[in-house]
């Protein structure tokens, strides 16, 4: 955050100092347990909880100021809507910052994975700022906004939507000079109600960019030349840079209509991916038509190949030169938790906490990263699957095709928590070549027994599941050392 007096936040944000005019030198939080010393609290009035009455406290305890809808007792910038002030404030902060590179994405799965491969390659090459977690609405793209600092080169910004409207707003604070939608899925498609609605809504990332930013597109994304269209119909349109699966030439072209496989078209491509036998991918990138480079890649699951090549182009894109970015790749993990986090008991069971958030999508590819650990290694592999949210209507059917996907892929045991995952267990039973097992329990604490009790050594268990089934309870219990014992 440069430095503000709450005084200049005020004026920035159309709101009215009440207490001293003390000077701002942090970044703004909206969590007092969280204190950003010499930071900006913000004081969020929620159903349940009203941040104003932990403003003194967060004072206290080295906040400066306060941004909320009334005053507090301690010095305090006082708006209509916090939440919309916030905006502006970050809006303010990233227009003072002309030397800042803002690189945003979105998409419907792979966007956190991605973000924290580009914020490892952009760091190698100058101070870098990156979205926390998954930190990507109206709340969490300010926050990170306004963590940048008259010294930071890149800004990472992660952006999510809920609905039409949403990517815009969010454009509209950070300013991105470079964009990617890493692909268009069927997560929210219960709140969207169609893919299609979904791709316009991604694509609005693309909309704000300025003249001479860059567009970066997944070759084989199914709404890839829709979005070309979009970008391409503006009179000022951006550059479009592409990345793609060389190896994989049916889907998709570049912007002048060559295949994937064609790499002359692409900014970024690759092929050749091998699989270790933890499932650790490496594959031949290719960069400007140069010369193809095998990296290895520490994070597993081949769907890593994708957000990684997505990282590389934003990179490229952003004026990163490829020998940096592809030797950043090589130490690059994942800095978020609970995403395809890989941990090995004891006794030799391996335990991969994927339980951060499930689509169907990213359901199926951790499934095919389990399936494959069991080709490579022959271990006995364990899916441990709950809910997928906000499917809609499509609910009972998605789930059914995921247990049918763990299925046809080889998993030994399908163990299925909870009522509204149940559509699994018939999805795998209409498979009647698999000869697998597939197990129903109501919930967290029954898996939990279940897994104490029937895993044994060399086992591969995966837990997936979406947020709010908070299966990461079910990955740290079994890893716990009274059970590994």
């Amino acid at each position: 955050m440069i430095p503000l007096h709450l005084s200049e936040i005020a004026a920035v944000v159309g709101g009215s100092l009440s207490g001293e005019d003390v000077l701002v030198t942090a970044p703004a939080f909206v969590d007092s347990r969280a204190v950003e010393q010499g930071g900006l609290f913000v004081a969020l009035a929620g159903e349940r909880v009203d941040g104003h009455a932990y403003a003194e406290g967060a004072v206290a305890a080295g906040a400066a100021g306060v941004l909320g809808s009334r005053p507090t007792g301690v010095p305090t910038v006082v708006v209509d809507d916090p939440a919309v002030a916030l905006g502006r404030l970050a809006r303010h902060v990233r227009d003072q910052l002309p030397d800042l590179t803002v690189l945003a994405l979105t998409g419907s799965q792979g966007k956190t994975g991605t973000k924290d491969f580009l914020a490892q390659l952009l760091a190698a090459d100058g101070e870098t700022v990156a979205t926390a977690g998954n930190l990507n609405n109206e709340l969490g793209v300010p926050l990170t906004v306004l963590r940048a600092t008259g010294s930071t080169r890149y800004l990472v910004v992660e952006m999510g939507a809920r609905g039409i409207g949403h990517i815009s707003y969010l454009c509209g604070i950070a300013r991105p000079d470079v964009a990617a939608v890493i692909n268009v899925g069927t997560a929210h498609l219960g709140e969207f109600g169609s893919r299609e609605a979904i791709a316009q809504a991604k694509g609005e990332i693309f909309d704000g960019l300025p003249p001479g930013g860059v567009a970066v597109l997944n070759a084989a994304d199914d709404f890839n030349h829709a979005m070309l269209e979009r970008i391409t119909s503006r009179p000022d349109a951006p550059t479009v840079a592409e990345w793609g699966d060389l190896d994989d030439p049916e889907h998709g072209t570049t912007p002048d209509g060559r295949p994937t496989g064609d790499p002359t078209g692409l900014l970024v491509g690759f092929r050749d991916v091998e699989l270790d036998e933890l499932g650790r991918p490496s594959a031949l990138f290719v960069v400007k038509q140069g010369a193809p480079v095998r990296v290895q890649l520490l994070e597993i699951g081949r769907h890593q190949v994708l957000n990684a090549a997505a990282a590389v182009a934003m990179a490229v894109a952003a004026g990163v030169s490829a020998p940096s970015a592809l030797a950043a790749l090589a130490g690059a993990r994942s800095l978020s938790r609970w995403r395809m986090e890989v941990h090995d008991r004891g006794d030799g069971v391996t335990v991969i906490n994927d339980a951060y958030n499930a689509s169907p999508d990213a359901m199926r590819a951790a499934l095919d990263t389990l399936a494959g650990i069991k080709e490579r290694s022959g271990r006995r592999t364990v899916a441990v699957l709950a809910e997928m949210r906000e499917l809609g209507d499509d609910a009972e059917r998605i789930h059914a095709e995921i247990g049918a996907h763990a299925a046809t892929a080889g998993v030994d045991v399908l163990l299925v928590i909870g009522e509204a995952a149940a559509p699994m267990l018939s999805g795998a039973s209409k498979i009647s070549e698999w000869p697998g097992t597939a197990v129903s329990v109501p919930d967290r604490a029954a898996a939990l027994a279940w897994l104490r009790e029937d895993v044994a050594a060399g086992d591969v268990v995966l837990v997936k599941a979406s947020r709010g089934a908070a299966l990461e309870v079910v990955a740290e219990g079994l890893l716990d050392e009274e059970t590994s014992r």
